[in-house]
């Protein structure tokens, strides 16, 4: 990531931060409208408690952009976690999608092309790690 991308990443999410709970909220409803495949997957889940998760986890990345070296190994625990929760590889497009469509509708005018390829490149670089660590986890089961 350029680091005008990783400025853009923190900016744009210093304001999804002030309606955390109801992008949570959008980002789960559109991911199983995206995939509703994915829905059993939260069947037993409180989705507030969920969703206060996912925005930490988020904001934790965001965080650590120019620290990726720490960040990694944390994200690589967590795809090999997903891998025990039933998460597929193909699930990772679906949640890409669904985050690029919650952050564009939470940040309304403040959203641009250049927020988008940002978002797009930091999700890129995070499941790519999370698609390898899962990967790794079901070859050594």
């Amino acid at each position: 990531m350029t680091p005008e991308q990783k400025d853009i990443v923190r900016e744009t999410w210093e304001q999804v931060g002030t309606i955390a709970e109801t992008a949570a909220s959008l980002f789960y409803d559109r991911l199983f409208e995206v995939d509703p495949t994915i829905r059993p997957l939260f069947a037993s889940a409180d989705m507030a408690a969920q969703g206060e998760k996912l925005m930490t986890m988020i904001g934790v990345a965001v965080a650590n952009l120019d620290q990726l070296e720490t960040l990694l190994p944390a994200v690589e625990a967590l795809g090999r976690r997903h891998v025990a929760y039933g998460v597929a590889d193909s699930h990772y497009d679906a949640v890409g999608s669904a985050l690029l469509w919650t952050l564009e509708q939470g940040l309304g005018d403040v959203w641009s092309e250049e927020a988008a390829d940002a978002w797009e490149t930091a999700y890129g670089i995070l499941s790519g790690v999370m698609r390898s660590a899962a990967a790794a986890e079901q070859v050594a089961a």
